[in-house]
């Protein structure tokens, strides 16, 4: 059963970011970019607890293609989606966004 999802504001800025990046590099690897985001969103929404909590109740789904994750958690019926984050960043970026989050 698909849950429903809300891509925060945060997130949809790593994508577009992304995108513009890969898609700058060449014509259309952007497009693969954000086929390999909606994959990743659309497996979370099947099966949210398939990825391991890695940071308090964060839980992370790497992309198959590129050097990226969606840091998400889920509540009941709602899956919220909070970074799109490239892995070679420093990991602490990421946790103190999504420290920022449950203040």
């Amino acid at each position: 059963m698909l849950k429903d999802h809300t891509v925060l504001p945060e997130a949809e800025q790593d994508a577009t970011e992304a995108y513009n990046w890969y898609e700058n590099r060449e014509p259309g690897l952007g497009e693969e970019f954000l086929r390999c985001l909606e994959t990743g969103i659309l497996s979370i929404r099947r099966n949210p607890e398939f990825h391991s909590k890695v940071f308090e109740n964060f839980r992370r789904s790497l992309f198959r293609r590129f050097p990226y994750a969606i840091f998400y958690e889920y509540d009941n019926d709602h899956v919220f989606i909070y970074s799109i984050f490239h892995c070679s960043q420093d990991p602490n970026k990421w946790r103190s966004r999504l420290s920022q989050i449950k203040k």
